[in-house]
């Protein structure tokens, strides 16, 4: 990177009694040029560690590191949302509310969650357990309108999505709903 400007001189650290020597002064510019893009990046780490500012191809090692794996063709944005809050929504995945948020973050639109299960606490036994039937999650999602055009909805990738954040062992349904209409009472859409 030539003419990319040092932010530490090596000739300002030296003594004054150098300072005049010609060869010194060129052979240490010379490693300035060398030094310049590494003290730079080094210099600005903690906005390369910041998923609101770090660059792009960053980012995506960013997602590696933090085991978020947003689409490839996410805005940037919402790219930089899902780093962002990866923490967060690690010690909320496996329940409603994690899968609500991860899908608020695809989608842009506020999802609707129903589950067969559900808990209980006790402190006498034969406490009779709650939920119904066999493991089972409706997702229905409102397509168009509030998302927008820029936020299409891929069928595939919500159901990737979904089968990523529920346990192992839970089932699903994706219902993908127009914005006006309300959900059927029957199932439909992808299982698992």
């Amino acid at each position: 990177m030539a003419g990319l400007p040092t932010p530490h001189p090596l000739i300002d650290q030296l003594p004054a009694v150098y300072l005049e020597q010609d060869f010194l002064q060129r052979f240490l510019a010379a490693l300035d040029d060398v030094l310049a893009p590494v003290l730079l990046t080094i210099d600005n780490l903690p906005a390369h560690l910041d998923p609101r500012s770090a660059p792009d191809d960053f980012l995506d090692w960013l997602a590696r590191w933090v085991a978020v794996e947003p689409h490839e063709d996410s805005p940037t944005e919402v790219r930089r949302a899902a780093v962002r809050s990866a923490v967060t929504r690690h010690a909320r995945r496996g329940t409603v509310g994690g899968l609500a948020e991860a899908l608020r973050l695809e989608t842009g639109t506020e999802p609707e969650i129903v589950e067969s299960g559900g808990t209980a606490w006790s402190t006498g036994p034969g406490t009779p357990l709650p939920g119904g039937g066999p493991p089972w999650v409706t997702v229905r999602v409102r397509v168009g309108g509030a998302a927008g055009p820029e936020r299409a909805v891929d069928r595939v990738r919500l159901e990737e999505l979904i089968g990523a954040e529920v346990p192992a062992h839970v089932g699903f349904t994706l219902e993908l709903l127009p914005p006006d209409v309300l959900p059927p009472d029957g199932e439909g859409g992808g299982e698992r």
